[in-house]
């Protein structure tokens, strides 16, 4: 099953349901290796990188970020 499957079946779940799998999905990331979390976040962070280059999303500056997460907290 690939994760494009996974993701369309764990949706169509309850919210209820969703929640307790998502809370497992990630405590299961604590159980990961330092080696495994540092190529989790390289894998990551290349994704992100071919978005960005791709022109998929649009990077937000830093200043931009923090007036929305001020805005969010008000």
């Amino acid at each position: 099953m690939d994760i494009q499957t996974v993701e369309h079946e764990a949706l169509q779940l309850p919210p209820e349901d969703r929640a307790k799998l998502a809370q497992k999905l990630l405590l299961s990331l604590d159980a990961l290796s330092a080696e495994e979390l540092e190529q989790a976040w390289l894998t990551e962070a290349d994704r992100r990188a071919r978005e960005l280059e791709r022109g998929d999303v649009q990077p937000i500056s830093a200043d931009e970020v923090r007036r929305k997460a001020r805005e969010l907290l008000r």
